[in-house]
């Protein structure tokens, strides 16, 4: 296979949660840009249909659809109409996520709860939505968004957010498990966890450790507005056929410290 082959996803279809802006948002233009056809899901439909309006420029089709990861007949609903205009769900990537700042022992146990059920609870739900569909055509890639905040504990002076780093924990063993359950059925399980770009989820953390988290990075720098793309595409492509099971740090070397 040619090395343009290994990166092409002309005629595959992926499902990007929370695809309406940040992260979810440089995930899908990147899919779009090598080919595949995107349907762009979240809470904020109205969101969703400006990057899909801008991505059909492309010469791609892509759908703007509102859903709650935490509801199953809304992740359900996105996958039935998904398979019902395009035929398959060749990729999933698992984006939507929030977050909730507080101590640990003053951390709400509601907020914990909102926060485990959209990063957690959300993500195995399409997971297990899209990995019935991907069981039966035989094949396809589910790639997850974690955090580097699920690898290691967060000193206070960079991050307080237990709810947060405790989801994107789970999200780690998650991808580990269903990559070895379902590796026999053709799909490749994956994840990225990114360091700190700015996104709206960050904005908060950045606007008292902006500093401090460069001074920790061996870049000295905050992901960019590009910078998660070939990562996206490597995990979707041909190219990380033999990769299941991974999680693919972007963070600008801070993780290696």
């Amino acid at each position: 296979m040619h090395i343009s082959e290994l990166f092409q996803l002309r005629g595959k279809t992926a499902i990007v949660t929370g695809g309406g802006r940040g992260l979810g948002e440089q995930i899908a233009e990147a899919l779009a840009e090598a080919g595949a056809n995107l349907v762009i899901c979240s809470r904020k439909l109205e969101a969703c249909e400006e990057v899909a309006n801008r991505l059909k420029q492309l010469g791609v089709e892509a759908v703007a659809m509102e859903c709650d990861v935490t509801k199953p007949a809304d992740v359900q609903r996105v996958v039935d109409e998904t398979v019902a205009r395009f035929g398959r769900v060749d990729i999933l990537f698992n984006n939507s996520g929030a977050s909730w700042g507080a101590l640990a022992e003053e951390m709400p146990l509601e907020k914990w709860h909102q926060v485990m059920e959209i990063n957690a609870t959300g993500t195995f739900l399409f997971s297990q939505a899209a990995g019935r569909v991907m069981i039966g055509q035989g094949g396809g890639r589910i790639i997850n968004i974690a955090s580097v905040a699920g690898l290691d504990g967060s000193p206070e002076t960079i991050l307080s957010a237990v709810g947060y780093s405790a989801s994107k924990g789970a999200v780690v063993a998650m991808t580990k498990d269903l990559a070895v359950k379902w590796a026999k059925h053709g799909i490749n399980v994956n994840a990225i966890a990114p360091g700190f770009f700015p996104t709206k989820l960050t904005k908060g953390v950045l606007s008292y450790a902006e500093q401090t988290i460069i001074a920790q990075t061996p870049l000295k720098r905050l992901g960019s507005d590009h910078d998660l793309k070939g990562a996206a595409l490597f995990l979707a492509a041909p190219a990380s056929n033999y990769v299941t099971g991974h999680v693919l740090v972007v963070d600008g070397g801070m993780h290696a410290m």
